[in-house]
């Protein structure tokens, strides 16, 4: 918690970071009930970094060399987390899996964004499988991070539909609008501690007026 009780919020991303900056822009409102505290890159260079400085956020890369071992690597992500404070980690475009240690050192804290409507479609390439299995809405989740992969549970999803003449690039761009829309909805409700594990399932307590799934027909 910082000084203006707003919940510190780690993000580890490999990539361009268009989700990173979604939630960038709303933590940028001092009524968002979390800040991003340090943004974490296992890619020097990433263009995620670069967001993150010009907002002000501290940086770090972390570059993962093969000799590396996991359970190592993964120390030095939860000690730079743990230094700034850290209690909650998003995932955005994070092109590691963490492992056991790291989810235990942040346990069910820890967010997932990715491009499908789980459990359809976990891994890699989730727009492309869409359009091969030929369907017709497709749309994003935002998940708590378990030990496998895409599997944990879902808290917020946006659906899409698919068109006959999309591609990979097209539906890409329809889903990203979504994945922007439903970050940060889906980090406020963790923040502030209205989420409720079941098993598989999680309830979340409602405001008025507040969805967890959004559809656009755009």
């Amino acid at each position: 918690m910082s000084d203006d009780g707003r919940v510190a919020v780690g993000v580890l991303a490999s990539g361009s970071g268009t989700n990173l900056q979604a939630l960038l822009d709303a933590c940028a409102n001092p009524s968002f009930p979390a800040r991003i505290a340090v943004v974490l890159s296992n890619r020097k260079g990433a263009p995620a970094l670069d967001r993150a400085h010009a907002a002000g956020v501290p940086v770090l890369s972390l570059p993962k060399r093969r000799q590396t071992p996991r359970a190592v690597y993964d120390a030095l992500l939860v000690e730079a987390l743990h230094d700034h404070g850290v209690v909650w980690v998003c995932l955005a475009g994070y092109m590691l899996l963490v492992s056991p240690a790291f989810l235990s050192a942040f346990p069910d804290r820890v967010l997932n964004i990715h491009p499908a409507l789980l459990p359809a479609f976990p891994g890699i390439h989730a727009q492309q499988q869409a359009l091969d299995h030929g369907v017709r809405i497709a749309g994003a989740t935002v998940h708590l991070v378990d030990e496998g992969c895409d599997t944990g549970p879902v808290i917020c999803q946006g659906a899409v539909p698919v068109f006959q003449d999309d591609d990979v690039t097209s539906l890409s761009a329809r889903i990203l609008t979504v994945e922007h829309q439903i970050y940060p909805r889906a980090l406020r409700m963790a923040v502030e501690g209205r989420l409720r594990l079941r098993g598989r399932r999680i309830d979340v307590d409602l405001r008025p007026g507040e969805s967890r799934w959004l559809w656009t027909g755009a």
